[in-house]
């Protein structure tokens, strides 16, 4: 009998549904909201509101507590710094979930939106890159178009070692050459019996 037992299995042992809410916990305190699936944003509620009640005890030991259970010290240093601040006040209640009208595509799961409660504003547009002083030379040399390629990290991907266009074509030359030589009959082997 499943007596006292809690939380979702979501099918996964529990090595794998430990490092799950580790990702979500760590993702909702960087970015502070995220968009997954019901069930998934309320059990990483009860990680993220624990690890945020670590922050704002604020001790050494507390710490080291908070790192192993995020194994991230980016995290660890916004929940001791950022988060104990703006969070001194609230006796807990740090996170939201907040459910979406949309389904996901694949397998029309019902999405929410887990987030931190008393956030500030967050920009969603896209940020111009700010170009180092060699690419700055580099870009005003060459002429932009005024709209960036936006298929251009694909390409690059499958790209990969071809060489170009003159590669490509050796390798199309190679080809006939392996088939002619397939296709050439193999010769007969003598028999034991030295009949020939």
């Amino acid at each position: 009998m499943r007596h006292g037992v809690d939380g979702r299995k979501f099918g996964r042992n529990t090595p794998a549904r430990m490092a799950m809410f580790r990702n979500l916990a760590n993702q909702v305190v960087m970015h502070e909201q995220i968009v997954t699936t019901i069930q998934k944003a309320k059990e990483a509620r009860r990680w993220v509101d624990k690890l945020v009640t670590l922050g704002k005890k604020g001790t050494e030991h507390h710490k080291r507590l908070a790192f192993n259970e995020t194994r991230d010290q980016a995290v660890v240093e916004k929940l001791f710094g950022e988060l104990k601040t703006r969070y001194s006040k609230r006796a807990g209640g740090y996170t939201r979930v907040l459910r979406l009208s949309e389904t996901r595509w694949g397998d029309a799961a019902e999405m929410a939106v887990l987030e931190l409660v008393d956030h500030p504003p967050i920009d969603r547009k896209r940020k111009v890159k700010v170009a180092a002083e060699g690419d700055a030379q580099a870009t005003d040399a060459a002429p932009t178009t005024g709209a960036a390629d936006p298929f251009s990290g694909m390409r690059k991907l499958f790209r990969g070692n071809r060489g170009g266009k003159k590669a490509a074509g050796a390798a199309k030359a190679e080809k006939p050459a392996k088939s002619a030589a397939k296709k050439a009959p193999a010769p007969k082997k003598a028999s034991k019996r030295g009949d020939s």
